[in-house]
């Protein structure tokens, strides 16, 4: 009885390990961002930086953003939409237009504008 007793307890403890290293992974993810320069490649990785992330870098020749995460603290779609409250669009969720006005005129990638 000790025996089976101290056996479930080992099973419950591993499996409760278990359960507490999936929620507390370190995702990476790359996805597109629409910006035309500097100052977009600082906004769009500010915006990333949510808590949680660990590291954001947007490159501006590719339009692509590598995130590392935590996804027990948030999830890429999270990411997704701080970017797009900026005025940036993504592959997931684009920006409204009232959030994309705000952009300096300069930074308006919608207009045509393709660096400065």
């Amino acid at each position: 009885m000790k025996y089976l007793l101290f056996f479930s307890i080992i099973i419950f403890s591993a499996t409760s390990l278990e359960a507490q290293v999936k929620n507390n992974q370190i995702e990476t993810s790359e996805f597109e961002v629409t910006g035309v320069c500097k100052m977009c490649k600082k906004r769009i990785e500010n915006a990333a930086l949510q808590k949680g992330v660990k590291f954001a870098k947007w490159n501006k020749e590719t339009q692509i953003l590598k995130v590392v995460y935590k996804t027990k603290d948030i999830d890429e779609m999270a990411i997704h939409k701080a970017i797009a409250e900026v005025g940036h669009d993504t592959e997931k969720v684009k920006a409204t237009d009232k959030k994309y006005k705000k952009l300096p005129k300069c930074c308006r990638y919608r207009d045509g504008v393709e660096v400065h």
